[in-house]
């Protein structure tokens, strides 16, 4: 019987001999760092609704969902015909649009939190964005981060990651104040005794959207209670979480208002742009006054060639007015549900030590036991950390992908609002024999 590694070379010869070509041209050979994988990624040629394809034919249900982008599926109709509709009236006119206020419009009416907003290219330039205008509306010059969470990939962003990060300068970490996460006494001894704290971020469900889940909405709404007495700027990262924990992101489903929130992924309904917004006075620190002093001493300084750019705004309209009009939320949270609980089922009954939880349509793997309530895991985050770490999670992934199942990363399930019953039906029966394959392997 062939290992799960021999099956992964056999199915995917096309993939392999591309990879070959693309080491030679990109470093690791890929071009987004949780691509890389060995002995080969895989490379895709098209999708539609929750599946997709790649070079060899091999079909699969697909719950990375464009890096989580993708809550509405591959090649929505209604996406592509907005998209193609403006591609021919121009894919960059160097002017403000129509389509940007109504883009603008249709995340206010989402998110009550944005009274005003910005627009940019991703989630990177979304947080750091975010917190320069918190320095520049509070004139301190500290942003506290919590420890693993993820902001994107630029300086400030890199502190307190779990990871080297070669090319920053240790100055550029003196701004950052790194706290463990879920500890709102940690979070209170750093304002009470640093005088120049701006603000704080975090991914308000917990690190890697779940993953390292938080005691939400407690900590939450402590942290909310205990910004708002100390004037130290609430920011929320979104990027994932927005319109996808709900439709009006975390900030609605546990009713917790922040300062900013940065927002990227299903806001630009799949395509690249992402977005600051939040309280009026903080975003118009980016405001010109026509005050030659303000202009160009005090204001916040933002260009950016594809800010709102027509693509992104017609994509990202017509996806968030979908959103806030149709059970597209409801139908991907319904069919995550069932689907954790059949990984639940299947890995009690194969006698396996592991879970599925996450909430909305998060859904994380760890393979170890935890008598969490299947939303929330209570395990340590050492503990999930430690059991993600195993070769055995690699092998549960590539045994999905041999089965015609493609996952986020190696154990996260991001469901879409196109997934069916037959969809989650065919996931399970792939998982269990993956597990199966996983153990014969010797690996777990």
């Amino acid at each position: 019987m062939a290992t799960i590694l021999e099956d992964y070379i056999a199915k995917h010869p096309g993939s392999a001999q591309r990879y070959l070509e693309a080491s030679e041209i990109f470093p690791g050979g890929v071009t987004h760092d949780t691509r890389y994988a060995q002995p080969f990624p895989l490379y895709m040629t098209h999708g539609e609704g929750p599946r997709k394809w790649d070079v060899d034919g091999n079909e699969y249900v697909d719950y990375v969902s464009g890096h989580g982008a993708l809550l509405l599926g591959h090649s929505h109709p209604a996406i592509a015909e907005a998209v193609s509709k403006q591609i021919q009236l121009g894919t960059h006119l160097g002017a403000s649009t129509d389509d940007e206020i109504r883009w603008a419009k249709a995340i206010k009416a989402l998110m009550p939190s944005i009274e005003k907003l910005r627009f940019h290219s991703s989630g990177t330039e979304a947080t750091l964005m975010a917190m320069r205008l918190a320095r520049a509306y509070t004139g301190k010059d500290k942003v506290i981060k919590l420890q693993d969470h993820f902001h994107g990939w630029h300086d400030y962003a890199m502190a307190g990651s779990d990871r080297s990060a070669p090319g920053i300068p240790e100055a550029s970490w003196g701004t950052m104040v790194v706290v463990p996460p879920d500890d709102l006494s940690a979070v209170g001894d750093v304002i009470k005794r640093d005088p120049d704290i701006a603000a704080i971020i975090l991914e308000p469900t917990g690190a890697h959207f779940g993953q390292l889940p938080l005691d939400v909405p407690n900590y939450l709404t402590g942290l909310r209670e205990l910004t708002a007495q100390t004037g130290v700027i609430l920011i929320f990262d979104e990027v994932v979480t927005g319109f996808r924990a709900a439709p009006g992101g975390v900030q609605e489903r546990y009713g917790v208002r922040p300062d900013l929130t940065t927002m990227a992924k299903i806001v630009a309904g799949g395509l690249p742009g992402g977005a600051v917004g939040g309280k009026a006075e903080i975003i118009d620190m980016i405001a010109h006054r026509n005050d030659p002093d303000w202009d160009n001493n005090h204001r916040v300084y933002h260009p950016g060639t594809f800010n709102g750019n027509p693509l992104s705004a017609a994509a990202g309209a017509t996806a968030l007015e979908m959103i806030a009009t149709q059970p597209i939320n409801q139908q991907a949270d319904v069919m995550a549900d069932r689907l954790k609980k059949g990984i639940n089922y299947v890995l009690g009954r194969l006698e396996i030590p592991g879970h599925a939880h996450g909430i909305a349509s998060m859904i994380h793997v760890v393979l170890a036991d935890c008598a969490c309530d299947r939303e929330l895991c209570t395990m340590s985050h050492a503990k999930i950390v430690e059991a993600n770490g195993s070769p055995a999670v690699t092998a549960m992934k590539r045994g999905l992908q041999n089965r015609g199942v493609d996952i986020m990363s190696r154990e996260t399930f991001l469901v879409s609002g196109t997934h069916t019953e037959k969809e989650i039906d065919h996931t399970l029966d792939a998982f269990q024999e993956a597990m199966a394959a996983v153990r014969a392997d010797g690996l777990i």
